[in-house]
């Protein structure tokens, strides 16, 4: 199954992805073997995944995700749906 994961990295930044396996792509960035950004931010640790029925929807996601915030991530890393829900409103000018 296709998942999208966020990892933190060792200077506390974040990086989203997608994979079929979250244990082998962790591995894979802490190898020095993943994007660039992890690459420079060793070791990662994977602080939150979702699973997803297809690549496409997972790939969908992750763009979504790239798009939020770091107050957000956090948000949906702690589980904090109140604390995600204010970040999501949409405020007005």
């Amino acid at each position: 199954m296709p998942f999208v994961y966020i990892l933190r990295c060792a200077d506390e930044s974040f990086y989203v992805g997608h994979t079929n396996d979250v244990a082998a792509r962790e591995k894979t960035h802490n190898d020095g073997d993943g994007a660039s950004h992890t690459f420079l931010r060793r070791p990662v640790r994977v602080v939150y995944f979702e699973e997803h029925t297809s690549i496409a929807q997972a790939m969908r996601r992750e763009r979504q995700l790239k798009r939020w915030t770091i107050s957000k991530k956090e948000a949906l890393i702690a589980g904090d749906v109140a604390a995600l829900k204010s970040l999501s409103k949409r405020h007005k000018r």
